[in-house]
């Protein structure tokens, strides 16, 4: 499974950005995907995740302005990033988990990060 990330850029504080996460290769019929983001030196955090359901959960930090979304026709997530503030700068990662109940084996694969940076 290959991941490719967008979307990111440099936005002034209280501005909106939406970040795509297009996915190929072998993706399960159910599977979740998530982003993280991360700052050089800052552990990576879990931003939200939604499932080929579409149930979704979200860190605290970003409840009501962020917004996870996906096409499951053509394997693509998207994070919709609303009044962003300095505290949102980071590298967004984009993450796709899924198990093979027969086997007994999960897979997590990562993508290459979209860089946010928010002004103040």
């Amino acid at each position: 499974v290959q991941l490719q990330a967008s979307g990111g850029g440099l936005v002034e504080a209280g501005g909106s950005l939406r970040l795509s996460c297009a996915a190929s290769g072998s993706l399960f019929d159910e599977n979740t995907m998530a982003w993280y983001r991360q700052d050089p030196g800052q552990i990576r955090q879990l931003v939200a995740d939604i499932t080929t359901g579409g149930k979704t959960s979200y860190a605290e930090s970003v409840k009501g302005r962020f917004t996870i979304s996906r096409d499951n026709a053509k394997n693509t997530m998207y994070l919709q990033m609303n009044r962003l503030t300095p505290q949102d700068t980071a590298g967004y990662h984009c993450l796709v988990h899924q198990i093979d109940y027969g086997a007994g084996k999960e897979y997590e694969y990562w993508g290459d990060g979209t860089q946010v940076t928010v002004s103040s």
